[in-house]
């Protein structure tokens, strides 16, 4: 705190920030006040400032509860701060627990808050944090003529930088507009590498509720884009798949609605058949057999896939390798080439070892 306290003081600063943003034990909120920084509002990401949000749920302005400030949305319509939203600020302080992979909005909502930033003269500061898959780089790089709010950026799924490091790279790439009018200012991790295991404090949305859903997410949320439950409604969600389909597998779960958590959950109610993967070692990669097996298994594939799968993948290569055949390998071999690109490009904003 001693490299940005000072930094701070005599600024309005607004805040991009929520339930992860803790300083030790006590909330960012909390602990910035106690300093006497003059904060004076508070953006929101997917899930809430609370974090108590279920996934697609609408984030709505208001004021906090508890402290009385006023929130502002940046889940829904409103993705990027108006002028407006802005005025009278100095710098805004970014302090998000992220998971590494690049379909997590929390980074669709750094980037345009960078943006922001960059094109009405405010500061942006972020507190660096763990990436708990930053070991591993894989998946196909997001094609830009793709680009969604579930990927912003010209990356692989999971691309091994934490936020600062990546804050770094969308800086320098001139991924957003005005780049070069940025003040940025990364507060760096001490003691960690790329592979220092790193056991999140706590969760950083209602459906990653441990480090195994965390470390098979970037495989299973490509179900997203598909008819396939990944568990949601269940206490083990991303850690199973299914379909109500006997033939799918011999695990058998139930979705059921848990408000906060999964409101909707994909077949909901009804009892689903596939792979139980709560105990499984994740793989250091993007996993591809339950997506091609479950499509193999499909007795509708015309229906297998839907329209947000391609946002999820980045492009339209994976669903069509998937529906010609291809082999995991001969779709892992495809991305290569951009990945190796990616790697070279990357090592300029890294900052850990």
């Amino acid at each position: 705190m001693d490299q940005y306290l000072p930094t701070l003081k005599g600024k309005s600063v607004a805040l991009l920030i929520n339930h992860t943003s803790l300083v030790g034990n006590t909330h960012l909120l909390d602990t910035l006040l106690a300093s006497d920084v003059e904060v004076v509002k508070i953006f929101a990401p997917e899930h809430g400032f609370r974090g108590d949000l279920a996934n697609g749920e609408q984030v709505d302005d208001g004021v906090d509860i508890k402290t009385g400030f006023p929130l502002i949305s940046l889940y829904g319509k409103n993705k990027k701060p108006s002028k407006e939203q802005l005025d009278g600020i100095d710098i805004v302080i970014y302090d998000i627990q992220d998971v590494g992979a690049r379909f997590y909005t929390y980074i669709s909502s750094m980037h345009f808050m960078m943006e922001a930033c960059a094109e009405n003269g405010i500061s942006f500061m972020l507190l660096d944090r763990p990436n708990p898959n930053a070991h591993y780089v894989d998946g196909p790089v997001l094609d830009t003529a793709r680009a969604s709010f579930v990927g912003v950026h010209p990356i692989p799924i999971v691309y091994g930088m934490t936020s600062g490091e990546l804050a770094l790279m969308v800086k320098g790439e001139g991924w957003i507009n005005q780049s070069e009018m940025l003040d940025l200012n990364v507060v760096k991790l001490k003691n960690w590498t790329r592979d220092s295991s790193y056991a999140l404090p706590v969760s950083p949305s209602p459906n990653l509720p441990n480090a195994q859903s965390i470390a098979l997410y970037p495989s299973l949320c490509l179900f997203e884009g598909t008819h396939v439950s990944m568990g949601r409604g269940t206490d083990f969600p991303f850690q199973a798949v299914g379909y109500p389909d006997s033939d799918f597998g011999n695990f058998q779960f139930t979705p059921v609605s848990i408000p906060g958590v999964s409101k909707y959950p994909p077949h909901k109610n009804k009892v689903c058949y596939g792979y139980d993967l709560r105990s499984v070692t994740p793989p250091n990669r993007i996993d591809l057999f339950y997506l091609i097996d479950f499509y193999q298994k499909s007795k509708n594939k015309a229906a297998y896939f839907n329209a947000f799968f391609t946002n999820l993948a980045g492009t339209r290569e994976l669903r069509k390798q998937i529906e010609d055949g291809w082999t995991e390998e001969d779709i892992r071999a495809s991305w290569q080439d951009d990945l190796d690109q990616f790697k070279l490009n990357r090592k300029k904003y890294l900052i850990y070892k």
